[in-house]
């Protein structure tokens, strides 16, 4: 029998909607929507929600909502009532979300370590609570609280729960993006804000033009008006009568028509001016503020020192009189203010009794001499506020400190709450935002007016081609943020950009300065009708006019040959005839004839170009382009702005104008080809009668977030030649000087000397700045002799490096003979005749196995050409005359021979035991392919492997063959066993017995053989480095940095929620400064690199290059703080480091330079320095077991493994299968006060008015992450990557494409794939098809493998008829057919699933291996069985140097590395075990008791 369960659409009980759709699971629940919220079973009804929870839950007991035990039941009955009274009475919320505050700090969940109805419960109070939304909205809510709040808020069952919900419970927010907007920032959700209530307001002061900064404020208004079909209140601010003027309010009202703002209601603050005189004298009556004569400079001091002002305790009658002398204007009423009696003593310096009233006699705008007491903006924009009904008042962070003061003022007077919600003001780069600054560039003349398009006002902007939509995309697309940064104008500009583009007519204009003429032969006097834009025909159509006397850019006339063909725009392709030229070099005219017949358009160079003709007179134009009025980039606080002044910052440049810019009309945008946008700032004229002169088009070029393109911006391949044939020309007498020398019999020891002298020469000229054409023409120079080099000797250039003895690899007479009847030819026609054979083989279809003994013949005799001549074999290349004895043709004829003597029955039958081991192994084979298709275990997969390599040793040791294939048909994913390693010049034999070999596509090592060489592979191969010339440096390619880009997106998020900003120092250390603390970079000091030179001068003081930045940064900490109110300092930067490490390299794990972000704090006390670096710890972890699906282990660094400077370490750690090794993951450090004594960054003690040091944290991440996730999850066939930072989350690969198929079939396949790969990038899954034709699907499999994609789709003709597609897990290599219907679901839910079992069995491998001991014995053998070891330890420094020491064995690790002893990893948060008082320290030679279990291992 189901349950009923009633919800009131007016006031419905959250709490048990949240519960319903947990138990609905477990039995029949149907929801009815009605007047009363009820269930009603059995006769008995529950109407309370505490009653119909509890009752819910109780009928799905398996759910474990109620609590586990009878003690979490206790606990759950406790917070269903907290949560109907103490979160729902006002009066008590402050103190139960206190509570609640410290109840979640360090906990997950309200009860137990899961979700119960306590969570639910509560946070369904929270959610209708306007409390709630007042107290986050102050951030008076701890981040813990938040994050459980939010952790709740995301549950599956909580959305549906919501969606439920009648009317709009889907924030407008939401709402917007569901309807589809696009390039929006984050934009928050009002508090407690309701569709059709919300109320905002936009209130400038009418003191100058509105700037970039007000449209920002106006706009986001806007949008929040729009969104919550809202109402928006245009108010101006007037309550300084010196400031304001009637002029400037007329021109806010139109730039705010400009914008396409339409407010709703428009007022004035002073429209309220009696009843906040009223208020203010309600709070002088009430004593909540009195009227003071102090002079201000004496009440600055005052409020500076918190003491108190002797008129602070006045009583009321003599307030009440000082205040009509301030009414009545009088000589000692304009001596007094009114101050607000809040709190002298507050840390904000904006509670210690601000002025709300001051005298001012002075005309106002709107109210003449009426008044002679004027309210401050600080006091009466709440009381405007809450009088004019706003809901929600939206200001800049600037503003923050003076949120309380506005409260105060609100709860003081008994006004109704406003909600504050606070945004980033907008600041950018190379401007000044201040109304006093841009008035003083107006009345200094250095721009025409406010609407002068370098002003950043709104006009300005506008006139230099802004559009109202562009900038409403730019703002629309910064959100709601509170993040404060420094924006540059190319990103606003690109926004206008998208808006201009589609509709800007294109038309063609030419520098009149250096015009070239061009007569073109046959040419006609004729026009045709084009389009204006090439992509937008609704633009319109202009007249081309053609003729056979045409005008280009003297810039594009020096780039034409004779005889060259070039694409002259809207016309088509000339011919050039002749291009003369003047004595300078210089062209002076050229001649060319139609070639309107070639239509190839791709090989030419593209010319913008106009006719000149009496018929169509060119237009005079002037293209003007601006510079910033500022200098520098970011204006410091201390800097004299005017200092940093550009006088010169209009450019114009006189043009010739298509003749269709005489019908431009000021304000048209348009796009000049090949040079830009630019807007009509005035039209052309035509001759004036007064004044004879026509007046030019003037265009104002538009930025487009791009440097401004050049005048000859043509990137056709023939002036791309022309240009670089140039430069060859000016280079010729250099390179053939350096080429006459290494070809004039140098022997190679001359030539090794002459790279050697070329390769000084370039540095030389590129250390001095050099021009790059004679730079290039140089390093071309330099790139001949190399290659001469390497012909003549066989090898690379490389320095240090002396030639080879046998320099003269052919002799005269060699030279002289014929290529065709030396070895080297016979081997090319040797070559040439086996590759007819395989193939003649393939097209007649002949058996596998003939072909491969076929191919792997022909592999052999390319690998004797390759030995004998250096080259690879390439059809049609004359082969080198010189070449080394071989007996190709034997071995030919030999490995046919045996291949096909190893296939017949006559030798099998010959040898019983070898028939019997051929069965044996065949059975075997068919084992380990079922169980890797079956997705079994990798031990139990390798084991079986290692039985198979077993029998097929034993058969080559009885028949001298190597097994040939099994009757069943190969795989064709099967790859080669691989043999172990050999050495580099055995590598090339080997390269003839296999193709697997030869392509070098898969892996040649095995991982559990040969780590060491498995992993530098797998980075390779997979494309996530490249090598490079300085060892321990590598380059990290796009696979590979992607990883760290959503690693570093992700964090970059969580710690700015924290309060933290990033920031950039610079790269280099003085001395001096790394010598100030000695002992922190002790540990540091063999590592850290310096710069002694400068070119070839040394530097008088060696420069370091950052090992980690402590040094560089802490100097400039000690500056910015001097008060507790300039903490915490919450720092963070993403950069590079170089610690030499001359320990063995490897690539991620242990690198010279590394990325890596590091965070520097600090704080006023040490509990909240504590807190953080465990807040920190926990977001590393996430990264490890969410992201990258690897298993940690969270703890405590030992005294001695601790970071140098620290008070304590917090450490999270990894654990490597592969090789029995831990490594460090990622670090958190609590430095105390170490460095801020070091560095003296003290602050002053609020309370005991005494300098305090302040407390430090310091923490980091590395690159060394996509180390780990290689090893942890790589495997024989290469990377796994984890779905949440894989680049591509899905390949999508064609299948069954053949040579017999209809191209609508094959079309058919493909079209099907791209649907697939744009349903699936829709649905935000990063998804990628391989549509390359010169690639094999098995070839493509087999790449992707490699790259560890985590989802192969395989499309063939088959699927696109059944509605289906083949999906292919790469962490388990299992195979699963997916109906179309299901696409985006069932991709997502496997992607979560191999996220899922990922994450497990690495946790498997960690939990086998992570062992506890108590007896020396069983930790040696542990350890050599590479496990980790729980230790009970003492603590002792010299223990902890014993146990590493006694468990080192003379022997390497893995290969490469150093061998090593067990050291301490970490003291583990989760200890396996009491420490009693018997429990004695794991070291044999210690007799102290243990003071914990620590964590020991070998690590990297």
């Amino acid at each position: 029998m189901g349950v009923v369960l009633q919800i009131d659409k007016s006031s419905p009980f959250i709490g048990s909607l949240l519960v319903s759709q947990y138990v609905k699971k477990d039995f029949q629940l149907t929801i009815e929507w009605g007047k009363q919220n009820l269930v009603t079973t059995e006769g008995a009804t529950f109407s309370t929600a505490s009653s119909i929870c509890r009752y819910l839950t109780r009928l799905a007991p398996g759910l474990c909502l109620y609590g586990n035990s009878a003690v979490e039941k206790t606990e759950v009955d406790y917070w269903l009532q907290f949560a109907s009274e103490k979160l729902s009475c006002d009066s008590e919320f402050d103190n139960a979300l206190l509570y609640l505050d410290r109840t979640l700090g360090s906990a997950s969940y309200l009860v137990g370590a899961a979700l119960t109805l306590a969570d639910l419960s509560v946070w369904a109070a929270l959610r209708v609570s306007a409390a709630w939304c007042n107290a986050v909205a102050a951030r008076r809510v701890s981040s813990g609280t938040l994050n459980w709040f939010n952790l709740i808020a995301s549950q599956a069952e909580v959305t549906e729960a919501i969606a439920l919900l009648p009317g709009l419970k889907v924030t407008p927010t939401e709402q917007a993006k569901k309807e589809g907007q696009r390039d929006e920032g984050k934009f928050v959700d009002l508090p407690g804000a309701e569709k059709g209530n919300v109320v905002v307001r936009f209130p400038p002061e009418a003191s100058g033009f509105l700037h970039i900064g007000h449209a920002k404020a106006a706009l986001l208004n806007q949008y929040y008006q729009t969104t919550f079909d809202g109402k928006l209140i245009m108010r101006f601010d007037d309550t300084n009568p010196e400031k304001e003027k009637a002029d400037f309010e007329k021109v806010i009202l139109e730039d705010v028509k400009m914008l396409e703002i339409v407010p709703n209601v428009y007022s004035h603050t002073s429209d309220f001016f009696d009843r906040i005189a009223e208020l203010c004298e309600k709070l002088l009556r009430d004593g909540k503020a009195y009227v003071d004569d102090s002079p201000a400079e004496l009440m600055k001091q005052e409020r500076d020192a918190r003491e108190e002002s002797k008129h602070r305790n006045n009583p009321v009658e003599k307030n009440c009189e000082m205040w009509r002398e301030m009414v009545k204007g009088s000589g000692y009423g304009q001596e007094c203010c009114v101050r607000a009696k809040i709190d002298m003593k507050s840390d904000n310096g904006a509670l210690r009794d601000p002025v709300i009233f001051r005298c001012k006699t002075d005309e106002h705008v709107k109210t003449g001499f009426r008044y002679k007491v004027y309210p401050t903006y600080d006091f009466a924009c709440p009381i405007v506020d809450s009088l004019e009904g706003v809901t929600h008042a939206l200001r800049t962070t600037e503003y923050h400190d003076r949120d309380d003061q506005y409260h105060w003022f609100i709860n003081a007077l008994g006004l109704r709450q406003v909600h504050i919600w606070e945004y980033a003001r907008l600041n950018m780069m190379n401007t000044v935002l201040s109304k006093r600054k841009l008035t003083w560039f107006v009345s200094e003349g250095l721009v025409d007016g406010w609407d002068d398009p370098r002003m950043p006002t709104v006009r300005g902007v506008l006139r230099k081609g802004m559009t109202v939509d562009g900038l409403k995309q730019f703002i629309v697309a910064q959100g709601g943020s509170r993040s404060v940064v420094m924006m540059e104008w190319d990103k606003i500009w690109a926004f206008n950009k998208k808006v201009i583009d589609p509709v800007a007519a294109r038309f063609t204009a030419l520098e009149k300065e250096g015009v070239v003429p061009v007569y073109v032969a046959q040419a006609e006097v004729s026009k045709k009708m084009t389009a204006k834009h090439p992509k937008n025909a609704e633009v319109g159509e202009k007249a081309v006019w053609m003729g056979p006397n045409i005008l280009i850019d003297a810039a594009d006339a020096d780039t034409l040959e004779d005889g060259q063909v070039v694409t002259f725009i809207n016309w088509g392709n000339l011919r050039i005839v002749s291009v003369t030229r003047r004595a300078d070099g210089k062209v002076e005219k050229v001649t060319a004839e139609l070639n309107l017949e070639n239509t190839d358009y791709k090989r030419t160079s593209k010319l913008t170009w106009l006719a000149d003709l009496n018929e169509a007179p060119l237009v005079p134009t002037v293209c003007v382009a601006f510079d910033n009025l500022i200098s520098k980039a970011v204006l410091a606080k201390d800097d004299d702005w005017k200092s940093y002044i550009s006088r010169d910052t209009r450019h114009e440049t006189v043009m010739l104008g298509d003749p269709e810019l005489r019908n431009l009309k000021k304000g048209e945008i348009i796009q000049l080809q090949r040079r830009g946008y630019y807007i009509c700032d005035e039209p052309h004229a035509p001759v004036s009668r007064y004044t004879g002169k026509a007046s030019p088009c003037v265009l104002f070029y538009i930025p487009d977030g791009k440097e401004m393109p050049q005048p000859t911006g043509t990137k056709g391949s023939s002036a791309a030649k022309a240009t670089e044939s140039k430069k060859e020309t000016k280079g010729r007498t250099a390179k053939a000087e350096v080429s006459s020398k290494a070809s004039s019999g140098a022997s190679t020891a001359e030539l090794y000397a002459l790279v050697g002298s070329q390769g000084e020469k370039v540095r030389k000229l590129k250390s001095k700045k050099a021009d790059k054409e004679a730079v290039d023409v140089e390093v071309k120079a330099l790139l001949a002799v190399k290659a001469d080099y390497k012909k003549a000797t066989g090898q690379d250039w490389k320095p240090g490096q002396a030639p080879p003895a046998h320099s003269e690899k052919t002799t005269k007479s060699e030279e002289a003979k014929p290529a065709g009847g030396s070895e080297s030819g016979q081997l090319y026609d040797l070559v040439a005749a086996q590759g007819d054979k395989v193939r003649q083989l393939k097209s007649e279809k002949a058996g596998k196995e003939v072909i491969d003994t076929a191919v792997k013949a022909l592999l052999a005799v390319k690998a004797d050409y390759k030995k004998a001549t250096g080259q690879d074999w390439k059809p049609g290349q004359v082969p080198p005359a010189q070449s080394k004895d071989t007996s190709a043709q034997e071995k030919v004829q030999k490995a046919t021979t045996k291949e096909s003597g190893a296939m017949t029955q006559d030798n099998m039958a010959a040898n019983p035991e070898a028939v019997n081991l051929k069965v044996q192994i065949d059975q075997q084979g068919e084992k380990v392919r079922q169980l890797k298709t079956g997705g079994a275990d990798k031990n139990e997969i390798a084991k079986e492997v290692q039985n198979l390599l077993a029998l097929k040793a034993q058969y080559k040791e009885q028949t001298g063959l190597e097994v040939s294939g099994a009757a069943r048909k190969p795989e064709k994913k099967k790859k080669p066993d691989v043999p172990k390693p050999t050495p580099k010049l055995e590598k090339k034999q080997q390269e003839s017995s296999d193709i697997k070999h030869k392509t070098r596509l898969g892996l040649e090592a095995r991982k559990e053989e040969n780590l060491s060489e498995w992993f530098s592979q797998v980075i390779t191969k997979a494309e996530m480095i490249e090598y490079y010339d300085v060892s321990g440096c590598y380059i990290l390619r796009p696979w590979s940095f992607s990883i760290w880009e959503k690693i570093k997106d992700h964090f970059d998020k969580e710690i700015k929620k924290m309060g933290v900003e990033n920031v950039y120092f610079p790269i280099f250390v003085s001395q001096s400064a790394l010598e100030r603390e000695k002992a922190h970079i002790a540990d540091f000091a063999p590592e850290v690199a310096w710069v002694t030179r400068s070119g070839q001068t040394e530097l008088a003081e060696p420069i370091a290059i950052r090992p980690t930045s402590e040094t560089v940064m802490y100097p400039a900490y000690a500056k910015w703080i001097k008060s507790h109110r300039d903490l915490p300092l919450k720092l963070n930067q993403w950069n590079n480091v170089v610690r030499w490490e001359f320990k063995h390299p490897q690539p991620f794990l242990r690198t010279r330079e590394f990325l890596w972000q590091e965070g520097h704090t600090a704080f006023a006390t040490y509990e909240e320095a504590s807190e953080e670096v465990y807040q920190i710890l926990d977001h590393y972890a996430f990264i490890y077991e969410e992201l990258l699906a690897i298993p940690v282990i969270k703890g405590r660094k030992t005294e001695k493994e601790k970071f140098a400077g620290a008070d304590f370490t917090l450490t999270v750690e990894c654990y490597i299968s592969a090789s029995g090794r831990a490594i460090q993951a990622a670090t958190s450090h609590h430095l105390g006060q170490n460095f801020s004594k070091m560095f003296e960054i003290v602050f002053e003690d609020p309370e005991t008015q005494e300098k305090t040091f302040v407390y430090q944290n310091s923490w980091g991440l590395t690159t060394r992450t996509i180390g780990v996730l290689c090893m942890v999850h790589g495997d024989n066939q290469g990377l796994v990557l984890p779905p949440r930072v894989a680049s591509v989350q899905v390949v999508i690969v064609p299948c069954g494409l053949t040579a017999n198929m209809s191209e609508d079939e094959k079309d058919a396949v493909i079209n099907k794939c791209k649907a697939y790969e744009k349903l699936l990038s829709d649905a935000d899954m990063r998804a990628r098809g391989d549509y390359r034709d010169n690639y094999s699907p098995g070839w493509k499999f087999n790449h992707w493998e490699l790259k560890g994609v985590p989802i192969r789709v395989e499309v063939g003709p088959r699927d696109v008829k059944l509605n289906q597609f083949v999906a292919v897990r790469r962490d388990k290599s299992i195979k699963l057919t997916i109906q179309e219907a299901d696409t985006v679901q069932s991709v997502k839910d496997v992607l979560e699933t191999i996220h899922s079992d990922m994450f497990n069995r690495a946790k498997q491998e960690l939990d086998q291996f992570v062992t506890i001991c108590t007896k020396w014995d069983d930790f040696c053998n542990k350890l050599d069985e590479k496990c980790l070891i729980m230790a009970p330890f003492c603590g002792c420094e010299k223990c902890e140097a014993n146990i590493k020491d006694d468990s080192a064995k003379d022997r390497d690790v893995e290969a490469g590395a150093p061998s090593m002893g067990a050291k301490s990893l970490c003291i583990p948060f989760d200890q396996p075990a009491e420490v009693t008082d018997d429990t004695k320290c794991i070291s044999p030679k210690c007799s102290n008791k243990a003071k914990c279990y620590c964590l020991f291992g070998r690590s990297y």
